[in-house]
């Protein structure tokens, strides 16, 4: 038996916007409604928001980590020009590390290295 991730669900004030903000990373369009949004991903598992009544209000338990063909920095700023926030920046001086950003309604993700910066 092969079990497999269909999709990853956010909880979200404002699942639509909040669909369209994640969906311009992965170059794709988002569809929904005022109580639940969702994109595909490239490879084929949706990213799922459904509304909830209360705010997030501590970290994670659980984070996407992001790993983009342009170099982690690059990403980063990207990332942060669609209005993500820097929560913790872990990069190092030698290139290695990752940097955690956080959505607008704070979701906490990360940004790693390409895997050419990895060296495979």
């Amino acid at each position: 038996m092969t079990t497999i991730i269909r999709n990853v669900a956010f909880d979200a004030a404002d699942p639509g916007a909040l669909a369209r903000w994640w969906a311009q990373i992965f170059d794709s369009e988002a569809d929904g409604d005022d109580h639940a949004a969702a994109f595909d991903l490239p490879s084929g598992q949706t990213v799922y928001f459904q509304r909830v009544p209360e705010p997030k209000a501590v970290k994670n338990r659980l984070h996407l980590c992001l790993q983009s063909d342009t170099p982690r920095d690059v990403e980063v700023d990207r990332i942060t020009a669609l209005g993500a926030t820097m929560v913790a920046d872990h990069r190092n001086a030698d290139g290695t590390g990752w940097a955690v950003l956080a959505d607008p309604e704070g979701n906490e993700f990360c940004v790693l290295r390409s895997q050419a910066e990895r060296g495979f």
